[in-house]
C-alpha cells in the first residue's frame, strides 16, 4: 500500500530548504511512501534541483502550489477566514478529497487546529482535538496529551483525550493495552481540583487501563504510557521541559571547557555524552499528533531541522499504517452505542 502524505513545504521557521531535505531522507528511507510538497513551486522545484538524491525519487512526490503562507503569529481566525490559499490550507485540503492520507505541517499550531477543525471536522462523539506527543523518559518514552491545543478541559474531554491517546499508543507501539494516568498535583484522591476528580471518577469506569493519578515526576519515569492533562497544563510541562534539557546541555558545555583538564576529560567522556544526548534529543521525539480529526494531522516544532521534521513525517506514516483515525471512530461509536443503551 502507498501511504500519502502532504507537506505544508512553506510552513514553520525555516520553509522549504528544511521541508525538502527532510522529505528526501523520508522517501529514502520509507519505500512505500509518496510525498506532495505545498508551497511556492517555484521554490521547491529548486530546493529539490539542488539535492540530487531528489531524482532517483522523482515519481515517489509531486509539488502542488500555493500562493500564500500562514505566519507564525498570526492569528487562527485570520488565517481561517483570510489565507484560501495558504500553504497549510492547500495540504489540508488534500486530505478531505482524499488525494492524501495525512498532512504534516511546522506551522502556526493555532491556525493548524482551527484549519483543520474547520476542513476535516472532528470524529463523530469528540467534542475536541487533541495535540499527543511522545516525550523521553527513563524506560524509553511516553506520550502526553494534551500539548497545547486546549485550555479548561472539562471531564468528558479529558476522558476523551485518554480514550484517544490510547487507541493512538496501542496501535502505533503495539502495546495490548496501555497504561493511562491522570496528571494531577499528588497521587492521593483527595488532592486536585474538580474537574480533575470527576475525569478520575469517569476513567475508573472506562474500559481504558487507567492506573490512577500520576504527579509530575512520573512523567520522566515512564511510569505510564499515556499521561492526560488539560493543555494549559501539558504546554507549560512540555516547554519546561525542554527548557531544562537546554540548560543541561549548557551546563555540561560550560564545565567541560572550563580548564585544559576539564577540556581533557570532556574527550574522554565523549562517547557517553553523546550517547546521553541522543537519548534526550528532543528532535527524535518530533512530531505531534491532532487526535480526533476526520484525517491524520502532524505538527512539527516551528524551528525543527530537517532531521526533527523527518521524525513529524514518519509519525504520520505510521498513523496512516496504523489507521489511527478510523480505529478511533469505531471505538468512540460503540462507546456511545453503550452510553445509549
Amino acid at each position: 500500500m502507498t501511504i500519502k502524505v502532504s507537506i505544508d513545504a512553506s510552513g514553520g521557521d525555516y520553509g522549504i530548504p528544511t521541508t525538502v531535505i527532510a522529505g528526501i531522507k523520508s522517501l529514502d528511507v520509507l519505500p512505500d511512501l509518496h510525498l506532495v510538497f505545498v508551497g511556492n513551486s517555484n521554490g521547491i522545484k529548486t530546493e529539490l534541483k539542488q539535492h540530487l538524491a531528489s531524482q532517483k525519487f522523482s515519481e515517489r512526490f509531486d509539488v502542488v502550489h500555493a500562493s500564500e503562507i500562514v505566519a507564525m503569529n498570526e492569528s487562527p481566525s485570520s488565517a481561517l477566514r483570510k489565507k484560501k490559499d495558504a500553504s497549510m490550507r492547500v495540504a489540508i485540503n488534500l486530505i478531505k478529497n482524499h488525494t492524501v492520507d495525512a498532512c504534516v505541517s511546522a506551522g502556526n499550531t493555532g491556525a493548524l487546529m482551527a484549519i483543520s477543525r474547520f476542513v476535516l471536522k472532528t470524529i463523530n462523539g469528540i467534542d475536541r482535538p487533541a495535540l499527543m506527543g511522545r516525550i523521553p523518559t527513563m524506560s524509553g518514552h511516553t506520550h502526553m496529551l494534551d500539548l497545547g491545543a486546549n485550555v479548561d478541559s472539562t471531564p468528558k474531554a479529558l476522558v476523551e483525550f485518554a480514550t484517544m491517546g490510547s487507541i493512538a499508543v496501542k496501535y502505533t507501539e503495539n502495546i495490548a493495552s496501555p497504561t493511562v494516568g491522570l496528571l494531577n498535583v499528588g497521587e492521593e484522591e483527595v488532592k486536585g481540583n474538580n474537574n480533575i476528580k470527576k475525569a478520575s471518577e469517569l476513567l475508573k469506569d472506562s474500559n481504558l487501563n487507567y492506573v490512577g493519578f500520576i504527579e509530575g515526576d512520573d512523567i520522566y519515569k515512564g511510569s505510564v504510557d499515556v499521561v492526560v492533562c488539560d493543555g494549559f497544563e501539558g504546554n507549560i510541562a512540555i516547554k519546561a521541559s525542554e527548557g531544562v534539557a537546554l540548560m543541561m546541555g549548557y551546563y555540561l558545555k560550560q564545565s567541560f571547557t572550563r580548564s585544559i583538564f576539564a577540556k581533557t576529560i570532556g574527550l574522554i567522556a565523549k562517547p557517553v555524552l553523546k550517547d546521553f544526548k541522543t537519548s534526550i534529543d528532543p528532535r527524535q521525539y518530533n512530531g505531534a499528533s491532532l487526535l480526533g480529526l476526520r484525517g491524520i494531522v502532524i505538527k512539527s516544532h516551528g524551528s525543527a531541522d530537517a532531521d526533527a521534521f523527518f521524525q513529524a513525517i514518519k509519525e504520520a506514516y505510521l498513523e496512516v499504517q496504523a489507521k489511527i483515525t478510523e480505529k478511533i471512530a469505531t471505538q468512540v461509536s460503540l462507546e456511545l452505542g453503550q452510553n445509549n443503551e
